[in-house]
């Protein structure tokens, strides 16, 4: 899979599930933009990729304000001179206290759609132009199992991540006629510190975690819900967004591919 010459813009990737992908992308060839609303870890991210001979560039973004957005574009594209690659990655379980509520408030429903789902918009919006005019691009969504199939512990990001991959499909054909391909990927169980904010709420809100370290409550929710016994990580993701984003991928648009151990099956 070859990424050689090709800019990639990952948002959310200072850390997690972003992070992975942005070093993926790397390995394969592509310059990557680091970016992230925590400005510190973007650059901390940008500082090791370098270190180990990549090209990388850290900015600063929040995907909830297109003025955001659109200078994230800019800069990148003063920096690198193109963009072919956009994975939306930056995402939210809740609004800040998520954890320690019993259920979902309106701050969090309000808060989740604005990065999830609002967030993915804006960045397609800002890079897409990009695209269009060179007529090539490739756009990666991270959507969830969550979006497949919803539970009750957290509603508003079920929705939103639902709301991902029909917001990928409408893209898919808004863009095929300017050879851009847009797709989603649908992570299942991984380690990540949004997952250490799900399990944190486990032990405090479900009967079967309680008494459990965050990470055993993981474990536990793997060994029920995962068929092939064994959780998916950062790499496998990052794994999927670099094939998606290749040319091998030429002929694969509107998609939400599982990476979900069997979990989920569509």
């Amino acid at each position: 899979m070859d990424l050689n010459g090709k800019v990639a813009v990952v948002t959310g990737a200072g850390r997690g599930i972003g992070r992975a992908i942005a070093e993926k992308m790397a390995e394969h060839g592509a310059r990557i933009i680091v970016a992230d609303v925590a400005i510190d870890n973007a650059v901390h991210v940008s500082e090791d990729l370098n270190a180990d001979g990549h090209e990388a560039e850290p900015i600063a973004v929040d995907v909830t304000r297109q003025s955001s957005v659109d200078r994230m574009t800019r800069g990148a594209v003063a920096r690198f001179g193109r963009l072919d690659i956009l994975v939306n990655n930056a995402g939210i379980i809740g609004a800040r206290g998520w954890e320690t509520r019993g259920r979902p408030n309106d701050r969090d429903w309000d808060t989740i759609y604005a990065v999830n789902v609002k967030g993915v918009a804006n960045a397609t919006n800002a890079v897409s132009r990009h695209m269009r005019r060179q007529n090539y691009g490739k756009i990666v969504n991270i959507a969830s199992v969550a979006g497949r199939q919803g539970s009750p512990g957290n509603p508003p990001y079920n929705v939103s991540k639902a709301g991902v991959i029909s917001l990928t499909q409408a893209t898919a054909l808004e863009l095929a006629p300017f050879n851009v391909n847009v797709n989603a990927i649908c992570p299942g169980l991984l380690w990540t510190p949004m997952w250490e904010r799900i399990a944190t709420r486990q032990t405090k809100y479900d009967a079967a975690s309680k008494g459990l370290s965050p990470r055993k409550a993981f474990e536990r929710t793997v060994a029920e819900r995962i068929p092939l016994g064994r959780e998916q990580t950062p790499e496998d993701i990052g794994n999927l967004a670099v094939f998606l984003a290749s040319d091998l991928a030429e002929n694969i648009t509107g998609q939400a591919i599982n990476v979900n151990g069997g979990a989920r099956m569509d």
